[in-house]
């Protein structure tokens, strides 16, 4: 089981500002960032088309962490090895997209990068349990994919919870990840005593109203101490 207690941030250049595209980046890392986070839309799986290799390129090339890569396109695997250039980004394709999701994620670890699958918040987590022993990680989303800035659905954290019960039960080396209206509040405290370890923020991080780096410290405090005791009650949705 995961056992580090440390929660991983992942900035999500989606709602970085694309004409400063590599300060952004370089600023979330200097602040700390675990992980960049990074939408790959298709326009067929969502309804909106964001950006592809080449972008994905140049933004590795504008810092020191890991690429958390989520592709939201249809049939990945024509594309995989687009994306899989570093060993250690991770790969994340959707469940809902792959018509064989074992063979998807071998190749993925096969070609050395970490391999998570994500989630809808109408696709039951059955879809990933015969695969979870595989995974580094599973990415939860709580939005509708396809666009940034919409606002948290609560119901996902009890999909959180269940998922992190069974990935404790099985001693699984597997992160839980959770994408979509996270801020600093409840939605990102609530997803973590639910069982997150990755938080994915866009516009919590980049925004008009503060910089980069007081954001990031924001949400660092917001969650800082959270998952220590975790455990104690159940989660809670103020806002639900």
């Amino acid at each position: 089981m995961v056992s580090d207690a440390r929660i991983l941030i992942a900035p999500s250049v989606l709602a970085a500002d694309f004409t400063n595209l590599g300060r952004q980046v370089h600023d979330a890392t200097e602040a700390g960032a675990d992980l960049i986070h990074v939408d790959v839309m298709d326009g067929q799986f969502v309804p909106n088309i964001s950006f592809g290799e080449a972008v994905v390129d140049a933004i590795r090339r504008s810092t020191d962490a890991p690429l958390n890569i989520h592709l939201m396109i249809v049939e990945p695997d024509d594309l995989l090895p687009a994306f899989m250039k570093s060993s250690g980004d991770q790969v994340i394709v959707h469940a809902e997209a792959c018509r064989h999701l074992h063979r998807t994620v071998t190749r993925i670890k096969e070609a050395g990068c970490q391999a998570g699958v994500a989630i809808n918040p109408g696709t039951p987590i059955s879809a990933v349990e015969e695969v979870l022993h595989l995974l580094d990680l599973v990415l939860v989303m709580t939005v509708n994919p396809g666009f940034g800035g919409q606002a948290f659905i609560p119901g996902a954290l009890t999909k959180v919870e269940r998922l992190y019960q069974t990935i404790q039960k099985e001693g699984y080396e597997t992160h839980l990840e959770v994408d979509g209206g996270i801020k600093a509040d409840w939605t990102a405290q609530e997803s973590v005593k639910a069982g997150a370890d990755i938080l994915v923020a866009g516009t919590a991080i980049f925004n008009d109203s503060e910089p980069v780096s007081q954001a990031m410290a924001g949400m660092r405090s917001c969650v800082h101490g959270i998952r220590d005791a975790r455990g104690t009650e159940p989660h809670r949705a103020p806002h639900a």
